[in-house]
């Protein structure tokens, strides 16, 4: 068995795509440290960069001063700390549903919450960029799974015909996707659902905080009451740690009844929730973090296109399609190299043959660092 193992590790480093975890100290919300040299993180989903915010930070310790470090166990059993019940109460107002619950990770919602609302009944029609998350909750539900191209409403309308109407559907699709940094066609969406009788779920890992004045696609599409589930993270944006779904009554009662990812965890520490309350605030008050963000997309595109590379100011997300694998690595080691943090992202997470560099840009960082990252990106790219 160990050979094997041995096999599959040396069969990746010849295909140049070992993954290996590296070692870094943060020193605010943009910069990190390792063996002494500052780096400039571009690679982080801490879109609103609100990690190292006083304001957050105070709202944990607080939490933890008040209900201790664990919370001991899982909520059904151990009960819910009143910071639980608050936090749900302001996710559900924050999404504009009836209610709201509280996973461990974002992970963890999707796989829950589809594998609990689907079963080998029902067929899942799935975006074919959809999260790993997503994924495998579809694979777990047992469900049958019609996967369409990427945002291609023609496609789904196309499979949603071919099934019964009063079968159980599921229309489930990313909100912002985190690998193309695209939005997803909600409207066009919410129409089929409708006219196939079908539940629609989005999933808002990399919408909330971004757009639809940072409460997601469905507040971007003006439809936050016509969502059937909302599911998002507390770990990008609101700069903690967590996942939760929001939605109505029904289906939110029927999630902490069945879905095994809730029912069997120990839940949340106190102080993530302090952290994840203190965020969601700041984002519904402090107006100038969102415009922090969204004049940085708007900076950062300009200058990717002025230096030849295709770029929309419609996300914080900025793929830098290159192509093999080898010269992908190239580009992520010249830019390490100039203290930059910008991942090469290669296959299973992208198809083969579309590597790229994934920036993000958030609100904590500056002109001058996005104008050196774009310098040296031109300059890198210049030697492939």
């Amino acid at each position: 068995m160990y050979k094997f193992f041995k096999e599959q590790l040396n069969h990746k480093i010849n295909n140049h795509n070992l993954r290996t975890l590296k070692e870094y100290c943060p020193l605010d919300a943009v910069r990190v440290k390792r063996d002494d040299k500052e780096y400039l993180m571009m690679a982080s989903n801490n879109y609103l960069g609100l990690t190292f915010d006083p304001r957050v930070i105070e709202e944990a310790v607080k939490g933890a001063q008040q209900y201790g470090t664990g919370s001991g166990g899982s909520r059904l059993v151990s009960g819910t700390f009143p910071l639980f019940t608050e936090l749900e109460r302001s996710l559900a107002k924050f999404k504009n549903t009836e209610k709201a619950l509280v996973f461990n990770t974002g992970y963890m919602a999707n796989v829950g919450t589809i594998s609990a609302v689907a079963d080998k009944n029902t067929i899942i029609f799935s975006d074919a960029l959809n999260h790993a998350s997503i994924i495998d909750g579809c694979r777990l539900s047992r469900g049958t799974v019609k996967t369409y191209s990427h945002c291609d409403i023609d496609e789904l309308k196309y499979l949603l015909k071919q099934v019964d109407r009063n079968t159980r559907k599921l229309i489930v699709t990313d909100g912002v996707f985190s690998m193309d940094g695209d939005i997803a066609p909600l409207d066009k969406l919410y129409e089929l659902s409708r006219d196939y009788n079908a539940l629609l779920m989005v999933d808002d890992a990399h919408a909330t905080g971004t757009i639809g004045n940072g409460h997601g696609t469905a507040a971007y599409f003006n439809l936050e009451k016509e969502i059937d589930i909302q599911l998002g993270t507390l770990s990008k944006s609101l700069g903690s740690v967590g996942g939760y779904v929001a939605g109505n009554s029904t289906i939110i009662d029927y999630l902490v009844n069945t879905s095994r990812s809730f029912i069997f965890s120990t839940a949340l520490s106190p102080a993530d929730i302090g952290a994840s309350l203190a965020a969601l605030h700041i984002l519904e008050s402090d107006v100038s973090v969102l415009q922090s963000l969204h004049e940085n997309v708007n900076y950062m595109a300009d200058q990717l296109i002025s230096i030849g590379i295709n770029a929309t100011n419609e996300t914080p997300i900025f793929p830098i399609l290159i192509g093999r694998n080898e010269d992908t690595l190239a580009v992520s080691d010249y830019l390490y190299e100039a203290g930059i943090i910008g991942t090469a992202i290669r296959p299973p997470t992208v198809p083969i043959g579309e590597s790229r560099i994934r920036l993000t840009v958030t609100a904590a960082h500056n002109k001058e660092q996005i104008d050196y990252v774009c310098q040296s990106l031109q300059n890198a790219m210049k030697q492939l």
